[in-house]
């Protein structure tokens, strides 16, 4: 390993901006199946709660498969395999475009999702290891913008390009995202120095069980995990449904549904901009509230929204009032196990993805018999609910410290 002194500052932001596009590469696959749920149902001939299958069989194995990435981060180096990952994604997500059946896609994005789920838990584990936790917010926000960029791009591109040429051709544009953040971090794998493994305490012997049961006897580590997870299952419990909302409601094309739906990752970036200040004006305490609050009123506006053109600005509100809340829980989750962060970070992911899952499809059966209504309006009294438990457990946290 090279020595610090020639690890520069320049470096770093090189290898915290590809992490970055590897990220922006996982949230363009990540959303990407909202505004093609219309598409793909109509192409396939079966409802938009059915078509959901391929939201849920993409994101129960890659939340599951994210508790064990942690592990092979920790061992071998977290930028090598996010770059072994983004490389595999680019072969696979290619299973998708050739799919002739619902059940084939569906196969396909489980089949897919376990490469993928490596790139943003490490990722953010990644910026834990190497920016001091007094500046961790703000370049975590920084980072993650990487991933909210790609849902806007993944949010239109399934609408323009899903409208123009078709469902299949938006995941070989997936594809080629993919390969070319793969390709990029592979390059600097062994000239840039901050790119290689950090060195860890020798006392500590990464281990599957043990730095999982060590994580769970936590109990701050415990709320964590649970946390997120009921925050997974809320929000997009609803925000799924989204795209089909809007499109059964108002009648709109793909192409439109795809640049509202991009107000989300719009939304996201702002917050991610302005987190400085943000943090500065309300602190911790007050971003969680805040987010409860903002998240809350977005969701009330697109239950009762009687003209589709105030959709944009709630989902935009969405995306800000989510990270408000997500971004305060993940800087602290980056904090649970330092000696084993990619471990620590990879669990606090696949619980929100997992909870993400749930909500889903619990909110299938509902969406198909009564619309997204009823959804949207749960989510508005649930999110608030768990701000203002989240902002409870967190005084108590900082008055113990």
């Amino acid at each position: 390993m090279s020595s610090p002194e020639a690890r520069t500052e320049t470096d770093l932001r090189v290898a915290i901006l590809l992490m970055a596009f590897a990220a922006f590469a996982s949230g363009f696959s990540l959303r990407i199946s909202d505004p093609l749920l219309p598409q793909i149902a109509a192409d396939f001939g079966t409802s938009i709660g059915a078509t959901s299958a391929i939201v849920t069989a993409y994101a129960i194995p890659y939340g599951l498969t994210q508790a064990f990435s942690g592990l092979l981060g920790d061992r071998f180096g977290k930028c090598r395999w996010v770059a072994i990952a983004c490389l595999a994604s680019a072969v696979l997500v290619l299973l998708c475009a050739l799919s002739q059946t619902l059940p084939q896609l569906t196969l396909a994005r489980l089949i897919g999702a376990p490469a993928a789920a490596t790139i943003v838990p490490l990722g953010m584990a990644y910026v834990g290891d190497v920016v001091p936790y007094e500046r961790r917010q703000p370049v975590l926000a920084r980072f993650l913008a990487g991933q909210m960029s790609g849902m806007i791009a993944g949010q239109v591109a399934g609408g323009v390009i899903g409208d123009h040429f078709g469902w299949r051709m938006v995941f070989v544009v997936l594809g080629v995202v993919f390969a070319a953040a793969g390709l990029s971090l592979a390059s600097q794998l062994r000239r840039n120095p901050w790119t290689r493994p950090v060195r860890r305490d020798a006392a500590h012997k990464p281990g599957f069980i043990r730095d999982y049961r060590k994580l769970l006897a936590s109990p701050w580590c415990r709320f964590l995990l649970i946390a997120v997870f009921c925050e997974g299952g809320i929000f997009f419990g609803g925000f799924t449904y989204v795209s089909a909302d809007l499109h059964a409601r108002f009648g709109l094309s793909f192409s439109t549904i795809g640049f509202a739906i991009a107000g989300f990752g719009l939304g996201s970036v702002c917050y991610a901009f302005g987190v400085r200040i943000l943090m500065r004006v309300l602190g911790e305490i007050g971003l969680v509230i805040g987010g409860g609050i903002v998240v809350a009123l977005a969701y009330l506006s697109l239950a009762i929204v009687p003209f589709w053109q105030q959709a944009p600005l709630a989902i935009g509100a969405l995306g800000f009032g989510y990270y408000m809340l997500h971004n305060t829980l993940q800087t602290h989750a980056t904090q649970m196990l330092p000696e084993a962060r990619g471990t620590a970070v990879a669990g606090f992911s696949s619980a929100l993805f997992l909870g993400a899952s749930a909500g889903v499809t619990a909110a299938a059966p509902i969406v198909d018999r009564y619309g997204a209504v009823p959804v949207f309006v749960a989510a508005a009294v649930l999110w608030p609910t768990l701000a203002l438990w989240v902002r409870r457990h967190l005084r108590r946290h900082k008055a113990e410290a």
